[in-house]
């Protein structure tokens, strides 16, 4: 056989665009992803593996007051009949409804080990049992009743719930999380109580927004309960536009031991934090020392939480100490809200909190139809029966005459008494026994019941004010059950407003307080030695370096830097490299201007002042808390242009001010003279014919001026014989008295 023999035939042979089939291929898995497994259906709340589970359930009747089942039995039905999946993913989802702390409100009632808290998984599905509890039933509410579709399930042999009929909000009262292919869904659960209030608020206010149901629905409502601290503008906004966020915290109060000594207890944790892992956290940052105000903590909990902190003196502030927990650990969460769910069961939507319950609501009228239709059409059969039996009871010997003898008794009957095919049917398959039951009064009497049924049925099929009235029955009879009186129904989540602790107060308490010694290079390098010392050793430069300034600090302090260009930096204490290195450019970790050089390195006081000065003698008093920089970028403080340089920045410690140039020229004047100010060029403070200020120094006009010369000799003039110095601002001055330094600086 020849080669051409064995190719296949050329119908077979096919060019594939390999793009557009993968496109194809991965559309058709992202829509299965959204659909069949990760986002919720708006109606009733639930994903399709949820949906399967609880009518597994209900076909194996596991009713609330029923007996349990083992959950393997659950698993393997759901798993053969319905949903052809892993049998341990189903047992994990049901495992989830059972539990009290992942689900608002429980859709299953566990019997076993179901996990718990502190994340321990459960037993295997062969030693937990299980049953639906109440508002599992409420969920399928009217399943026989013709309240919803079903389609075939996966292999064709047997049916299964488009959507349950919902007669609970459960979407929102229970929430959803889900990621899917380029979307995810994430709904927090809320208050039932609060739900029913804003959907009878939306039955009688159609139109009402998102912004009016707030009355109604303040914020989520957690199992595990905790604090909400989330502002109301950001949850307003939240509701609006089906996304945003809820800042959740941890319930926590003080303990008092006596003498001064306290401990902090956390009652409530936020919601889908594990407890163990909470506390290996804080172990963790204890031990990395990032919590310096915390000494220790335990796990006191048994059935309730009860995480202890012990503070590491009595002194510590509560507030400081929580606050910082809450920044570093998961003692607080944002836990985020995306209404991302499918509309109508088919299109994704990102919903409103108005557009989520108008859509159950919607829902709930479309099952009040079908359910009120399907009654109707049932009592529709039964009167027309109930018509043949009356008939029947009327002539019964004649009935009975026809049915003996007659060939072909249905068609005889028919014909005698004008029955239709129903009726006589009806009769025919009546039993002997139920002879005795043919009572005239019986039949009228349940006849005129089942008419005036109808009738009520009928006008409620025809008014949609009358359905809209019988909804707003069932919402009310729901919140009657789980209304805020009941245990189930209580709010567990408070709302408050976060403490105003001062930010830098917590930062600083953040950092365990050292002394250290920065110390400044002629180049720019910088580095922190432990410890205060003033013996810096020469040959820890670099070559070449030297050098250029230390200052004594500590690691909770801020040091702020002024370059030439008149632009202060800051740095943290903590944040410098240690001083076994050479340290780090001081380049590196702020963006000092090229061609800029370093003026002068101090630590920042709060409430200190200071006066800057450019090198031709113009400056004002400036506070220190308004040099502090947030950025990298630091701050513009002092003006300078062209050649003009910043050259000083002194503390302000005194009522007067001695200023020398250049030139040796000194001038005293008071300190009331210089404008305080937050950035500018300043004012004048010496005159100069050529050159600009070298030194400048404060002092208190009682004590005089003081200065010290290059042998460390200290001379002090008091006022009186300064009189000839003394001037207003702006001043040429006079030569300075005997003895002043050479280098025309008040420290020699």
């Amino acid at each position: 056989m020849s080669d051409a023999d064995t190719s296949p035939p050329a119908d077979d042979q096919r060019i594939v665009d390999l793009r557009k089939a993968l496109e194809e291929r991965y559309l058709s898995y992202a829509l299965s992803t959204i659909t069949q497994r990760a986002l919720p259906d708006a109606r009733d709340g639930l994903k399709p593996v949820h949906r399967r589970i609880l009518h597994g359930m209900r076909l194996l009747r596991l009713d609330p007051d029923g007996a349990y089942k083992k959950s393997a039995k659950v698993v393997g039905d759901v798993m053969g009949s319905f949903h052809p999946h892993g049998d341990q993913s189903i047992y994990d989802a049901l495992v989830r409804l059972a539990q009290d702390f992942s689900m608002r409100y429980p859709l299953a009632d566990g019997q076993g080990n179901f996990g718990n808290i502190d994340g321990d998984s459960a037993a295997a599905m062969r030693y937990t049992e299980t049953r639906m509890t109440d508002v599992a039933m409420r969920l399928m509410e009217g399943m026989a009743e013709n309240a919803v579709d079903f389609k075939p399930t996966y292999d064709g042999s047997n049916e299964e719930p488009e959507v349950l009929p919902a007669n609970f909000p459960n979407l929102l009262a229970n929430g959803s999380q889900g990621i899917a292919v380029g979307m995810a869904t994430s709904v927090p659960p809320h208050n039932v109580a609060e739900l029913c209030d804003a959907a009878l608020h939306l039955i009688m206010n159609p139109t009402a927004e998102s912004r009016d149901l707030l009355h109604f629905i303040p914020g989520p409502d957690f199992p595990t309960g905790g604090i909400l601290v989330e502002s109301a503008s950001s949850i307003a906004n939240a509701y609006a536009t089906g996304r945003g966020s809820f800042r959740l915290r941890a319930r926590w109060e003080v303990e008092q031991k006596g003498r001064g000594v306290y401990q902090i207890v956390v009652t409530e944790i936020p919601y889908g934090v594990q407890k163990s892992r909470l506390v290996e956290k804080i172990a963790e940052l204890l031990l990395a020392k990032k919590l310096p105000l915390l000494k220790d903590v335990r796990d006191e909990s048994a059935d309730d939480i009860r995480l202890v902190l012990e503070p590491r003196v009595g002194t510590v502030d509560p507030v400081i100490l929580m606050e910082q927990l809450f920044r570093l650990s998961d003692l607080e969460q944002r836990i985020p809200l995306n209404l991302n769910v499918l509309d109508k069961g088919t299109t994704p939507k990102v919903m409103s909190l108005a557009e989520a319950l108008k859509a159950w609501l919607a829902h709930r009228k479309d099952v009040l139809v079908r359910r009120t239709q399907h009654r109707l059409d049932q009592i529709t059969h039964r009167l027309e029966v109930l018509d043949g039996y009356i008939i029947a009871y009327l002539n019964l010997d004649e009935v009975i005459r026809i049915i003996r003898e007659e060939d072909d008794a249905k068609a005889s009957l028919i014909a005698a008494f004008s029955l239709t095919d129903v009726q006589a049917e009806a009769i025919l398959n009546m039993r002997l026994r139920s002879l005795r039951k043919l009572e005239e009064i019986e039949l009228r009497t349940e006849h005129k019941t089942l008419t005036d049924e109808h009738a009520h049925l009928t006008a409620l099929l025809g008014s949609e004010k009358k359905q809209w009235g019988e909804i707003t029955t069932q919402v009310t009879d729901l919140r009657k059950a789980y209304g805020p009186n009941t245990t189930v129904g209580k709010r567990r989540t408070t709302f408050a407003a976060a403490p105003d602790a001062d930010f830098d107060e917590i930062s600083v308490a953040m950092i365990e307080r050292e002394p250290i010694t920065v110390i400044l290079s002629e180049k720019g390098w910088i580095r922190a030695m432990k410890g205060h010392t003033s013996e810096i050793d020469e040959k820890s430069f670099k070559t070449g370096d030297r050098l250029k300034l230390f200052r004594h600090a500590e690691t909770t302090d801020k040091l702020l830097l002024l370059t030439t260009g008149g632009k202060v930096y800051t740095l943290g204490g903590d944040k410098l490299p240690g001083g076994r290195s050479q340290g780090e450019p001081v380049r590196l970790m702020v963006d000092i201007e090229e061609g800029q050089d370093i003026v002068e390195l101090f630590v920042y006081k709060p409430g200190a002042k200071r006066i800057l000065v450019s090198n031709v003698g113009n400056g004002f008093v400036v506070a220190e808390d308004e040099l502090i920089a947030n950025t990298r970028k630091g701050k513009q403080v002092l003006n300078v242009s062209g050649t003009e340089e910043a050259k000083l920045v002194v503390p302000v410690s005194g009522d007067t001010v001695a200023v020398i140039g250049e030139n040796r020229k000194m001038l005293v004047f008071p300190l009331i003279q210089l404008p305080e100010m937050t950035r500018g060029k300043g004012v004048r403070l010496q005159r100069y014919k050529d050159g600009g200020i070298s030194d400048l120094k404060t002092f208190t006009a009682a004590d005089g001026l003081t200065w010290t010369d290059s042998s460390g000799r200290t001379y002090t003039k008091p006022m009186a014989e300064l009189t000839e110095w003394i001037a207003d601002r702006a001043g040429a001055g006079r030569q300075p008295p005997n003895g002043f330094p050479r280098n025309n600086k008040f420290v020699g």
